[in-house]
C-alpha cells in the first residue's frame, strides 16, 4: 500500500439547528474545550468547532436530528474520577460502565444536551 493512516483529525457530532450556545455551554463552559473558529467558507452551515487534547470536536447542523444514542466517540481523560464528581456537582447524568474490567480501563457515560453519547475514559 501506498497510503498511511496517521491518526483521526476530529469527530463530528449531530445537534439541531440552533444548538450553538447550548453546545458553547456544554463544552466550552462546562468542559473547558477551546472554541475553534470555523473557516468562512463553513460559517454559514451552523454549528460550532472545539479543541479536545490533541484533536477538535465539530458539532454539526443535521436538519432532522436524531442524536446518536449508541455511537459515540471516547475520549481519554486524566483524573477521570474528579471529572466525573464535577460532572455530577453540575447535575449532569453520568451513566457507570457496568462491564467488569479486566482491559486496565475506567470509564463512564454522559449525554450531550442533544441526547449523544459521549464516553470519557481513562487508563489505569
Amino acid at each position: 500500500m501506498v497510503f498511511t493512516f496517521t491518526g483521526i483529525d476530529h469527530v463530528q457530532l449531530a445537534a439541531p439547528e440552533g444548538c450553538e450556545e447550548i453546545a458553547r455551554n456544554f463544552f466550552a463552559d462546562l468542559l473547558g474545550w477551546v472554541e475553534i473558529p470555523k473557516p468562512d467558507n463553513l460559517k454559514n452551515r451552523g454549528g460550532v468547532w472545539f479543541q479536545c487534547g490533541a484533536h477538535q470536536v465539530h458539532i454539526g447542523i443535521q436538519p432532522h436530528f436524531v442524536p446518536a444514542t449508541k455511537a459515540h466517540p471516547a475520549f481519554q481523560v486524566l483524573h477521570l474520577v474528579e471529572l466525573r464528581q464535577f460532572l455530577l456537582n453540575h447535575q449532569i447524568q453520568v451513566i457507570d460502565d457496568d462491564v467488569r474490567n479486566d482491559e486496565g480501563v475506567q470509564r463512564f457515560y454522559v449525554f450531550d444536551p442533544f441526547g449523544n453519547r459521549l464516553e470519557f475514559l481513562e487508563w489505569l
